[in-house]
């Protein structure tokens, strides 16, 4: 027995021996590269068991905003690690068993693909902070802006590219500083030619740091009207009313008047006005102005005073005259009925008045509702609607 487990032992020596010859190894490197490859196994049956017991521990924890977020990027996250770790152990293995240069042409896109799969995982894991923080302000306040999501994200973008560009010139033994002084010039010249981009760039910035609109919001230009549905570093979309997709320049819309309807909390406005026939009965005109009046300002969906009491408390805090705060928040509670004008032919009565709410249909309803009331009022007065009419008198020849 023992003379067969010497023959093994020789055996097994022999062939090691000769691969190391044939390999051109050492007996440490041989097992440097067998470790090596032994990791990139170990690193996905490692990963493999930690992946399912990591998503059901943030899936039991799903209720807190952060843990549900993660549960649903952390495969995003952690792919591009495992990628590194595998590409990593195999370089090392190749290195030994190849003897690369550090110099070497492989050597350098090997490690340009290792900052490039550091900084994406570096991305993924920004991106996901970025998104639960935003998330949970918009959660607990609505004045938190979605659109600043787009925004530092493209900016993080910018942010990773250069820190890549910087890493692998270092690698390449470019001196930075001198690269930069060099590059004054030509970069003074490809910021001339590029200017209308960075000019689109900075307005982006000023539109969100003004807080003109934000994504969602309804905004009316000179030529464009719409929905906004992204705030780009140098563009913004709008989608319109016939369900079209437009893209504006930032510049354009920093340095031009923007309607924006949304920013408006109670109140949209209902204004017509009322044709009355010529009449010499005054008194009839005043009571159905009155009659008109009372029934806006007690109907549900029309403002007054009385359903926004909080202003009160709001005009209180804010009473040192900083801001008006009806007009920096979007409130309007006038209502007015009055005998405006005598036209060609009719009186005119104005009919002024803001529904509470200031949704589109919303606001038809309440419209159609009014309009309906006033009709009913007119009908059962003594007055009568005017509508365009002509006269022919005949004159009698005998």
């Amino acid at each position: 027995m023992e003379k067969l487990n010497q023959s093994i032992e020789n055996i097994t020596v022999n062939i090691i021996n000769k691969v190391l010859s044939i390999l051109n190894l050492k007996s440490y490197e041989l097992l440097y590269f067998i470790l090596y490859i032994t990791l990139i196994f170990v690193v996905k049956i490692v990963a493999n068991l930690l992946k399912k017991p990591l998503k059901f521990y943030l899936f039991k924890r799903r209720k807190e905003s952060y843990y549900r977020y993660l549960f649903y990027r952390v495969d995003k996250i952690f792919k591009p690690i495992i990628y590194f770790l595998y590409l990593h152990f195999l370089t090392k293995a190749i290195f030994i068993l190849y003897k690369i240069d550090e110099n070497s042409d492989i050597y350098i896109i090997l490690y340009v693909v290792k900052i490039v799969l550091i900084l994406w995982s570096i991305y993924e894991i920004i991106k996901y902070l970025i998104y639960a923080t935003i998330r949970n302000k918009i959660k607990s306040q609505k004045i938190a802006r979605r659109e600043l999501f787009n925004l530092l994200l493209n900016i993080s973008k910018i942010v990773l590219f250069l820190v890549a560009i910087v890493l692998i010139f270092s690698k390449l033994g470019v001196d930075i500083t001198a690269l930069i002084t060099s590059l004054g010039i030509g970069g003074a010249i490809i910021g001339f030619s590029a200017k209308d981009t960075l000019v689109n760039f900075f307005d982006s910035i000023r539109l969100v740091s003004e807080d003109a609109f934000r994504q969602g919001d309804w905004i009316e230009t000179r030529d464009i009207e719409g929905f906004v549905t992204e705030i780009g570093l140098t563009s913004t979309k709008i989608r319109t009313f016939d369900n079209a997709m437009v893209t504006i320049p930032n510049s354009r819309l920093a340095n031009d008047y923007v309607k924006n309807w949304t920013k408006r909390v109670i109140g949209r406005r209902i204004k017509f006005y009322l044709p009355i026939k010529f009449t010499a009965n005054t008194v009839e005109i005043d009571r159905v102005i009155h009659e008109i009046y009372e029934m806006l300002h007690s109907h549900p969906d029309i403002v007054n005073l009385n359903k926004i009491k909080y202003l009160k408390k709001m005009t209180t805090i804010f009473e040192d005259g900083l801001f008006n705060i009806e007009d920096k928040y979007g409130v309007r509670r006038t209502l007015m009925v009055y005998l405006d004008s005598i036209d060609k032919y009719s009186l005119s009565i104005l009919v002024y008045a803001f529904s509470i709410s200031v949704n589109w249909e919303e606001w038809l309803r309440v419209k159609q509702d009014i309009i309906k009331k006033i009709v009913e009022i007119v009908e059962a007065s003594e007055l009568e609607f005017a509508y365009p009419t002509q006269e022919i008198l005949l004159k009698n020849l005998d």
